[in-house]
């Protein structure tokens, strides 16, 4: 069977108003600036209003795409979100999204794998579209992680922001668009990284809210080892898949997590900084929104052209990991 050329067509991202600087953490939690851009790269980082909630910060994103795709959102086939901060358990945000658009004649549902959920939504689209399924598949990433951040832990709140940021798949000349996607799983680190409170091995209680159950938990430095041989390693067996030589990457993005796991996945791919999207010092960690929100603001900034190879990949909890490479 001959599977259709996929690619992006329009991208689109949403940061919330409200900056929660390195200072203001200082008056918080025992940290200072100094420390946190020395050990994570991270000076500030977006919180949304309380009036907001993921599907919001995702419909601004999506309408951004949808504009830069020039179609509507009547010619959506299919919405995904990737979050692990949807609005509530079900519906789910994806539906939500699909009301707040009036995309009537897409499917839609949600997929939670955490900090690489959005290359696990590409990879998604990209099969739908490539067997003849669909046409046009909006993919967003979106997270309200200041919600499940405890400002009392000095270890993860200096991390988390929130944001979105949404791309428009769809049928692309031959030559360009995907090459490879290289997914992945361990579920024998899922306790490194996670949210007990709230599900049905931990339900909401008195006791696992004064517990903090339903805060972010992170192991950091097992996290950190983890990414720093990961997120090299999915990037080059994506390009391995795609026959495509590290040489000739024009733009890494990766997820906006550390600045040191960015330059060990650097270094892993003997790339110089200056091909690289990084972000993270005005965004922090956004989990699923980290990747799409790169990859909106470098087309932005007129750092993607046609014919460019781009490298996109990331990790998170699940533990999960997930590399793409396309020619744009």
């Amino acid at each position: 069977m001959q599977l259709n050329s996929v690619g992006i067509i329009g991208t689109g991202k949403y940061v919330p108003e409200r900056i929660l600087s390195n200072k203001e953490l200082e008056q918080m939690v025992e940290t200072n600036d100094e420390w946190i851009v020395t050990r994570t790269g991270i000076r500030e980082r977006r919180i949304a209003a309380p009036e907001q909630a993921t599907s919001d910060l995702a419909f601004n994103a999506a309408e951004i795409a949808l504009k830069a795709a020039g179609i509507t959102a009547a010619e959506l086939d299919l919405i995904i979100v990737a979050t692990i901060t949807p609005d509530m358990f079900f519906p789910s945000t994806a539906c939500l999204l699909q009301e707040k658009l009036g995309a009537t004649k897409a499917a839609a549902f949600d997929l939670s794998a955490a900090c690489s959920g959005f290359i696990y939504g590409l990879a998604t689209a990209n099969s739908m579209i490539a067997s003849g399924m669909y046409k046009h598949v909006l993919v967003v990433g979106a997270e309200c992680l200041s919600r499940i951040t405890d400002y009392t832990d000095r270890n993860t709140c200096i991390l988390f922001g929130d944001g979105a940021g949404a791309v428009v798949l769809g049928p692309v000349p031959e030559g360009r668009g995907f090459r490879s996607f290289e997914l992945g799983a361990d579920g024998s680190g899922g306790e490194l990284l996670k949210v007990c409170g709230g599900g049905s091995r931990v339900p909401s209680t008195e006791a696992s809210i004064a517990e903090k159950q339903h805060y972010i938990y992170m192991a950091g430095s097992e996290v950190f080892k983890f990414a720093v041989r990961i997120m090299g390693n999915a990037a080059e067996e994506a390009l391995s898949k795609a026959g495509i030589d590290k040489g000739k990457i024009d733009l890494l993005i990766p997820h906006q997590a550390n600045i040191r796991i960015i330059q060990s996945a650097l270094n892993k791919l003997s790339l110089s900084e200056d091909k690289c999207m990084i972000n993270l010092d005005k965004y922090g960690n956004v989990s699923a929104a980290s990747i799409p929100i790169a990859l909106a603001e470098a087309v932005e900034q007129g750092r993607v052209n046609e014919g460019d190879c781009l490298v996109l990949v990331g990790f998170g909890g699940g533990l999960t990991w997930g590399a793409s490479v396309l020619v744009w």
